[in-house]
């Protein structure tokens, strides 16, 4: 007989049916989820703390259960999903269908599935003698850039009952992730000066000078190369262009041109060397040339996105306990990103670990496994129990 939701507490399906249901994608608010969770703390009588962003579309939730000491386990997860734009699903991607084992729908493995199996557990660990807090920590705005867990992270920061150890529920595969690259992503402003193309030398083509600094960019990524971290795959920090955009019409020598880039850096690695000698490139020795012929012409940068990269020690205390917790010993890194960096860097020790695969996630008819949930299920009772001792 295979594995099936109907295994689970009706409590679980319920969770998992409703915030699957919810259409969280980035670009959309994710209060009516967030409120979601908040009320069903709230009738476990817990109460959660929402830090709104400014337009008050969105929170992170935030909610601690007792001991009122210092210290203890945070469980962490994002609450924002990737588009479905353009994807060729078989099944409704906001509705939870289980078929043969699998549960189907946009954010099931990432990372929806995780947050249902945390929110079931919750009345266990409401019901056990703990001697640690356990903190909950659901964020918005992952998927573009770890945005909006900062201000959860000064939100936890400004605690004096701060946790000291942190697992972000990302589909591992239920296995403890120790680390990841850090990540800059930065957008070129190429501004030209636009004239008839049959006079092209009285010109600026903001195209072919964000040519040259593409090709800049090129030659710079190939000396990241030479530092390499066996851990990671690739195992150097790498650089590139992502996008690229400009031009009007191809008799009109073109005044804008805008591309975007993002360098992946392993810790270790300086990756501010790099995009300060692109810069320098830009201003030192593109920007005279392009200013000889018009002096309203220009190069700017802006900062779209960033996040640090992580690496806990696979042998710290934390880590092999959240192995033991986890029932492996299949220590790795990942090529993804996520909020594990940024609590790191707070303070807090973080390992990731949760149910499904990335392999399915961001795809059409992304699913998590019901045995990826038991073996998740099984982890927080596991972590109940210790924290119980």
């Amino acid at each position: 007989m295979s594995d099936s939701l109907a295994d689970f507490s009706p409590s679980l399906q319920h969770i998992f049916k409703e915030l699957l249901q919810f259409d969280t994608v980035s670009r959309n608010p994710n209060i009516a989820l967030i409120r979601f969770i908040e009320s069903y703390l709230n009738e476990l009588g817990i109460d959660s703390q929402l830090i709104m962003n400014d337009e008050k579309t969105k929170a992170n939730l935030y909610a601690r259960l007792v001991p009122q000491t210092e210290g203890g386990v945070m469980l962490s997860g994002h609450t924002d999903v990737v588009p479905v734009d353009g994807q060729n699903w078989t099944v409704d991607p906001f509705k939870l269908t289980e078929l043969d084992g699998k549960c189907y729908g946009r954010g099931s493995a990432d990372m929806k599935g995780f947050i249902a199996c945390v929110l079931e557990s919750v009345p266990r660990f409401k019901e056990s003698n703990l001697r640690l807090p356990l903190h909950l920590a659901f964020s918005y705005d992952e998927e573009i850039g770890c945005l909006g867990v900062r201000s959860l992270i000064e939100h936890i920061n400004s605690s004096p009952e701060k946790p000291t150890m942190c697992i972000v529920g990302e589909p591992t595969n239920m296995e403890p992730v120790y680390g990841h690259k850090g990540k800059v992503a930065m957008r070129c402003n190429v501004h030209g000066h636009p004239c008839h193309s049959a006079y092209a030398p009285q010109g600026v083509n903001a195209i072919e000078y964000a040519a040259k600094l593409v090709n800049k960019l090129t030659d710079l990524a190939e000396p990241l190369k030479e530092q390499q971290d066996e851990r990671f795959d690739p195992p150097y920090s790498t650089l590139q262009t992502g996008v690229i955009k400009g031009g009007t019409a191809l008799n009109i020598v073109p005044e804008h041109c805008h591309f975007d880039l993002e360098m992946r850096y392993l810790p270790q690695a300086d990756h501010s060397a790099s995009l300060n000698a692109l810069q320098d490139y830009a201003k030192n020795t593109l920007e005279p040339k392009m200013q000889s012929v018009n002096a309203n012409t220009g190069i700017q940068f802006e900062v779209l996105a960033s996040y640090p990269p992580l690496l806990t020690d696979p042998q710290s205390d934390f880590a092999q306990w959240v192995a033991n917790w986890s029932n492996s010993q299949n220590f790795g890194t990942v090529a993804f990103g996520t909020e594990g960096g940024l609590f790191d860097e707070a303070g807090v020790a973080t390992i990731v670990c949760g149910p499904g695969s990335m392999e399915q996630g961001h795809k059409p008819d992304e699913f998590v496994s019901v045995e990826q949930l038991k073996s998740c299920h099984h982890m927080l009772e596991n972590l109940r129990d210790w924290m119980s001792e």
